[in-house]
């Protein structure tokens, strides 16, 4: 237990901001899982509107990445890589 306020105080932040992280990036996982569940319903069936969507989910998760890494909860590398994973996929839906 925290013995001065500020040490209190500083801990209740902690805590706050753990939990806005881990939902942060809970959001980022899932929308990573829904583009790569898109990616293979398009790689099983091509049509303009799966492409469609593949694009749209894309774009969701790159910028919920960027948000992350802006707002510190991700690493600049870590968003990198997981932008890096999803664009790899991509491009094996693309060949």
């Amino acid at each position: 237990m925290a013995n001065t306020k500020s040490a209190l105080k500083r801990a209740q932040i902690a805590e706050r901001n753990r939990l806005r992280n881990k939902a942060y990036k809970s959001a980022v996982r899932t929308l990573m899982k829904k583009y790569f569940s898109s990616v293979e319903a398009c790689a099983a069936n091509p049509t303009t509107e799966l492409k469609q969507e593949v694009e749209a989910r894309m774009s969701e998760a790159y910028s919920k990445i960027d948000k992350a890494v802006k707002t510190g909860v991700l690493h600049p590398n870590n968003g990198a890589r997981k932008k890096s994973r999803l664009a790899h996929k991509h491009k094996t839906l693309t060949d």
